[in-house]
């Protein structure tokens, strides 16, 4: 138990205390929820049991896509160099899974050898067998964007007569194992490809319950004109509303993810928005990384619960001596009632039951005699863990994230961008002027002089009064004029004058273009008899 849990006697008796979140994770599995998932036999039916790779790993970025939509590229655009078994193609190049990690020197590691490491979170793949594990390897490479994540390459997912041909594994179910585990879900599509085969619906559908980790990329989207663009956006939002039964929309990246000249430039401020969107999701991964542990954690458990619900109602209802086949038959089919019953007694939410026909499946296998009976003391402890344990490690959270620096990934693609004119948004909206030697503002001086001088100024200056009946001709806010003011009155006199008014008067226009307003203002847009004011 952890030690700041409870009283100060608790204290005595017990003064460990964890210093981090993963430790503290880690203990509360094995001592909590472990016990009860073997006691139900959980990991036979839903996942293996975690082990301390699974706490202690980097984040990691699973990408799922048809053949050819640009998962390897879009790996090689990350990192900006080449990995081990890297093969770019039109047809299915990528016939493995490659998880692409950071090591001090390049190389694979090949899947047997892989799941043999108890420093990788990748030993319960062993269950899948030789026929996956001959197609699986780690990809390792010093590289600073591998410094803060992992990304886990896949095969190409079939179409037409190729989705037909056995992989001699479950490719779901791998994927699944996987999903269970990363942080970022990537979809990509192809722009020119947007049919969704049955292997690759089945995938998705394979993805259910971890729709808050899946974002969709749409790649490629320079080789098409705007307006073929909106109609392929639009029918890939009406493709994936009828895999993904979620009433809110995922996210859609449109972009073009290599280093290749832009085909058809016309939409090449959008890509670069959407990049940055992009970007700037996969480098808050590693800060978030704590609470989507806690929060996967937290899903594990109430499943967990609820499969011993299950498991017990079952265990229940099977004769003693005869008729046990017959039963089980009949307890099988009548899963869904059983399901209901669980609902109502327990109070327990519907999205919490695992998937009815699979559970099904997977029941005709069983020894229903195995089974144990409803051990409370079990189901008490793990209540006892979501309800006190997780509130507490919530609060170590949140300090371990004050006390850090701020922890985002660095370098590859995400440093293109960062500093320097190529940055986006670079010379755009309050930005424009940065690099000019001129004052950006005196370009419309004149023009805001004209109206400065029709508002009555006294001693130089206007009042607040006149200035605002000419500001709120603009129809902005007035939550976003005020902060207008506030960064164009610089001496803070509660007046304008005319270099003030013409400051006022160009961000305006920045923020009718679109643009952001500065929370601070820039040293560039500081008109320049107020320059000393503020040094």
């Amino acid at each position: 138990m952890f030690s700041w849990l409870g009283t100060d006697d608790r204290r005595r008796k017990d003064p460990e205390v964890f210093q981090t979140v993963s430790e503290g994770l880690k203990k509360l599995y094995k001592t909590k929820l472990l016990p009860l998932e073997e006691h139900y036999k959980f990991h036979e039916f839903h996942s293996p049991a975690l082990e301390d790779a699974d706490f202690d790993n980097k984040p990691m970025v699973l990408l799922v896509g048809q053949y050819s939509t640009g998962k390897t590229t879009f790996i090689r655009y990350l990192l900006e160099q080449d990995f081990p078994g890297m093969r770019i193609g039109p047809e299915p190049t990528t016939d493995s899974f490659i998880a692409v990690m950071q090591g001090d020197v390049e190389g694979i590691i090949p899947g047997n050898a892989l799941v043999v490491d108890p420093k990788k979170p990748f030993r319960k793949l062993n269950a899948f067998g030789n026929a996956f594990l001959n197609r699986f390897v780690c990809a390792q490479l010093p590289n600073p964007v591998l410094e803060s994540i992992s990304v886990i390459d896949t095969p190409g997912i079939l179409s037409g007569e190729k989705q037909r041909i056995s992989r001699g594994y479950d490719f779901a179910a791998v994927l699944e194992w996987f999903a269970e585990r990363v942080d970022r879900i990537i979809l990509l599509f192809d722009a020119h490809k947007l049919d969704i085969s049955d292997e690759f619906s089945e995938v998705i559908k394979a993805l259910k319950n971890h729709e808050d980790k899946m974002r969709v990329v749409l790649n490629k989207a320079d080789q098409i004109e705007t307006q073929q663009l909106m109609r392929v956006y639009g029918a890939l939002m009406w493709s994936l509303g009828k895999i993904v039964n979620t009433p809110e929309v995922i996210r859609v990246y449109i972009g073009s993810f290599w280093s290749h000249q832009l085909l058809i430039p016309d939409n090449r401020k959008l890509f670069e928005a959407e990049e940055q969107d992009l970007f700037r999701d996969i480098q808050s991964l590693p800060r978030n990384a704590a609470l989507r542990k806690l929060n996967d954690l937290i899903k594990r458990a109430r499943l967990a619960k609820v499969h011993a619900y299950i498991i017990s109602s079952l265990k229940k209802e099977m004769p003693s001596m005869f008729g046990k086949d017959n039963k089980k038959k009949e307890l099988v089919n009548n899963l869904g009632e059983i399901y209901a019953r669980i609902e109502r007694e327990h109070q327990i939410s519907p999205g919490d039951f695992p998937n009815l026909r699979k559970m099904q499946d997977q029941l005709q296998a069983q020894d229903f005699s195995k089974f144990q009976p409803l051990k409370s003391k079990l189901l008490e402890t793990v209540e006892d863990m979501l309800a006190n344990d997780i509130a507490q490690l919530m609060v170590l959270v949140r300090q371990e994230e004050s006390q850090r620096p701020t922890q985002m990934v660095k370098g590859g693609a995400f440093e293109g961008t960062l500093h320097g004119p190529f940055g986006h948004g670079y010379g755009e909206g309050a930005g424009e002027g940065i690099d000019d030697a001129q004052w950006v503002v005196a370009r419309d001086k004149p023009m805001y002089d004209e109206i400065f001088y029709t508002l009555s100024p006294v001693d130089g200056k206007i009042t607040g009064a006149n200035a605002k009946k000419e500001m709120v001709r603009s129809k902005l806010p007035n939550t976003v004029l005020g902060k207008i003011w506030k960064l164009a009155d610089i001496d803070k006199d509660g007046m304008l004058d005319d270099e003030e008014f013409a400051l006022a008067n160009h961000l305006i226009k920045v923020k009718l273009e679109g643009h952001e307003l500065p929370n601070e203002l820039p040293s560039h847009l500081l008109p320049p008899s107020k320059r000393k004011i503020t040094e």
